[in-house]
């Protein structure tokens, strides 16, 4: 018969366990938003009418290279699937697939360019196209918004394609209607997170993008392919489906420029329009991405115009790398960032750039424009006739001076907005170096022919000075060198650690862990010594066995091929059994995939162990009040295991918060732990119910 008071002491039990789920989950809450805050987004705009007014070359944005964009978004494109082989050192069966691109960097290099282009960290989808859009950095609490992209709200080139009057067509990832669902006059959107669809996004894009090149009705064509992220997915790079794919966008990227070619003489429609063809992130060998390893952040950009640059001007595509392809001839490959993306492009079209990029026009990409410039407008009434050269530079110079100043407009009112923003030193060393780039160019507009000429003294003046290109490249190196400052002090100190809310969460966890270790140690083994009458050899067993079964339940989780970063998430298990996609039904099956074995499953054996310690240590086999007690002790003890564990993480974590690595071993780290423990502690309450 139950002991008095025993059953409603079971009853207690679950309201226990409900109280450390609930503490966990305060303190979870707490510590990550102040560890996995986002930078402060600030909801303001450039306008067409900003008062720039630094000086009278740098006074308003810049006018247009291009008069229309056609961006062809290849999704998880890998540098070596634009590069030639011969860069790499072993040739691999999925290298040379995209040979229009090649042939064309080999035969047209004075118009058309490969870039290694550099993607910051975390790289999942959301995040890229968040940050080639607002020109901004990717903050890692994104992550979580990958599989549900809410409408961004930061000043971004989308933003300002439609305030200026571009007209914008998107075809493919329905992603971009999730983030821009205003900013596009047509748009083809297709589904995108089925893994195991290879074709449904990339044929509804064949299906319009050709038609659509003949058309007037568009400044800017996006087309986003998924078919390589998806086949890098389920079947790994080096696979029959990724040759396959690449084979297939090779022919349409043919035909795409075959098509622009067409169109491209003087008067027609493409005559100045600028194809760029890139990724938004790599991927590894077995298809995964949003880490920050050298295959993931590495991808491909191929900028191609219809008109050549100038001979003069030619130079600025420097060789930084260069080899022969297969057939002999020498290509050349750049390397840029995608940091620089946003302002590039709003460069090129004449928008005012994103409030919030901090970037720099890429001096290749915008050189590769300069065919389409009139020199007669770039020199009108020159006091002497600069070369082509002088001129390109001029109007880079004139560019980098208007982006310095939007960058710093940036970092003045983020400073100002910010909880925390950056330390003094860094701002007062960045507004210095800013300070001395303006300061001189006066001194440089002074030196060098001026745009404009009204003045028959500014004639003469002018005539009597060496107009040279030496004061232009010591300001675009000044401007350089504030731009690529700021955006190094960002990358280093981007993210606002809310040390407070970290020390209150730390605390809160650290509070529940050391109630629940006094309650299992003290409290819980006076209980059983006096109701079980059990001898202390077999309560140590207890303890080093459950201490056991909580070590193998990590080892379950590496054993079966799973580890702490969210590229290791095996999507493809999600979608067994089902070929279309339900956010529920397929977020539940990778839930399963990601911690069945290591935390559902050794919860659920639990009492089966529990059972068998105290049947093995009592002669009565019967399941009574004892043995429930013994089973919410052993409950007790591998939630205050992982408790631990946790805690440790987080600890860690706080003190690694500057290091290098933070975003790519410890905070996925710190994620996978605590969504583990606040599963074990949900599962433990339940079973404390279905026992109790």
């Amino acid at each position: 018969m139950a002991a008095p008071g025993s059953h409603t002491r079971r009853r207690a039990w679950p309201l226990l366990f409900l109280a450390v789920l609930m503490f966990h989950s305060l303190a979870i809450y707490l510590f990550t938003r102040g560890f996995l805050l986002t930078r402060t987004e600030l909801d303001v705009h450039s306008h067409r009418d900003d008062r720039i007014g630094i000086s009278p070359g740098c006074s308003s944005w810049p006018p247009p290279a291009v008069d229309r964009l056609v961006i062809v978004v290849l999704d998880a494109l890998r540098f070596d699937f634009v590069a030639p082989s011969t860069f790499f050192q072993e040739r691999q069966p999925w290298m040379d697939k995209l040979q229009v691109l090649q042939r064309l960097a080999a035969d047209e290099k004075t118009s058309a360019r490969i870039f290694k282009a550099l993607a910051d960290p975390p790289t999942t989808s959301l995040q890229r196209l968040k940050a080639l859009t607002t020109g901004g950095l990717p903050t890692f609490i994104d992550v979580g918004n990958s599989f549900g992209a809410p409408a961004i709200v930061e000043d971004n080139i989308m933003h300002q394609f439609a305030k200026n009057g571009k007209r914008v067509v998107m075809m493919g990832d329905d992603t971009w209607i999730q983030l821009y669902p205003e900013h596009f006059n047509k748009s083809y959107p297709y589904p995108s997170f089925n893994v195991k669809d290879l074709d449904t996004v990339d044929n509804g894009v064949i299906e319009h993008l050709l038609p659509s090149l003949h058309k007037n009705d568009w400044d800017v064509l996006i087309a986003h392919f998924l078919g390589v992220d998806h086949a890098g997915h389920i079947f790994g790079v080096d696979s029959t489906p990724m040759i396959q794919k690449l084979e297939q966008y090779n022919r349409i990227l043919e035909d795409v420029i075959d098509t622009l070619k067409s169109l491209s003489t003087s008067g027609g429609p493409h005559e100045n329009t600028l194809l760029l063809v890139m990724g938004d992130h790599g991927q590894t060998l077995n298809g995964d991405h949003g880490g920050g390893t050298a295959e993931e952040v590495e991808t491909s950009l191929f900028a191609w115009s219809p008109k050549t640059p100038p001979n003069a001007v030619l130079s600025v595509l420097g060789k930084n790398l260069c080899n022969a392809d297969l057939h002999g001839k020498e290509v050349c490959v750049s390397t840029m960032q995608q940091l620089d993306f946003a302002v590039t492009i709003a460069a090129l079209l004449g928008i005012p750039f994103p409030f919030g990029s901090i970037g720099r026009v890429n001096p290749e990409l915008y050189a590769l424009s300069a065919g389409t410039w009139d020199n007669q407008q770039i020199g009108a009434n020159d006091c002497t006739q600069q070369n082509d050269l002088e001129a390109w530079m001029r109007r880079y110079a004139e560019a980098l001076c208007i982006n310095c100043w939007q960058v710093k407009r940036y970092i003045d009112r983020y400073s100002a907005t910010s909880v925390i923003g950056f330390r003094a030193e860094d701002l007062n060393h960045v507004a210095d170096l800013y300070s001395k780039a303006q300061a001189n160019w006066s001194s440089v507009l002074r030196s060098t022919c001026p745009v404009e000429t009204s003045s028959q003294d500014e004639l003469k003046e002018c005539a009597n000075k060496e107009c040279t290109s030496s004061a232009l490249r010591l300001q675009i190196d000044a401007y350089s060198d504030f731009l690529e400052s700021f955006a190094k002090l960002a990358r280093s100190a981007w993210t606002e650690f809310d040390l407070w809310l970290m020390g209150i969460g730390l605390s809160v966890m650290i509070l529940s862990v050391s109630t629940q270790a006094s309650w299992c140690i003290i409290k819980l083994q006076q209980k059983n010594q006096r109701e079980l009458k059990l001898d202390k050899g077999i309560h140590a067993a207890d303890s080093v066995s459950v201490t056991q079964w909580s070590f193998l339940a990590v080892c379950l989780f590496y054993l079966t091929g799973h580890w702490c970063t969210f590229d290791g998430l095996r999507y493809g298990a999600a979608f067994i059994g089902f070929d279309h996609f339900h956010i529920i039904r397929q977020g539940l099956l990778l839930s399963i995939d990601t911690f069945g074995v290591s935390h559902i499953l050794p919860v659920l054996s639990l009492p089966f162990i529990a059972i068998c310690w105290y049947n093995s240590a009592s002669k009565n086999s019967k399941v009574n009040d004892a043995t429930v007690t013994r089973l919410i002790q052993v409950l007790l003890m591998y939630g205050l295991i992982t408790s631990i564990t946790t805690t440790l993480t987080i600890i860690c974590v706080t003190i690694q918060r500057r290091h290098l690595m933070v975003w790519g071993l410890f905070a996925p780290k710190y994620v996978f732990d605590a969504i583990g423990l606040l599963l074990t502690d949900l599962l433990v309450v339940l079973a404390s119910i279905y026992y109790s």
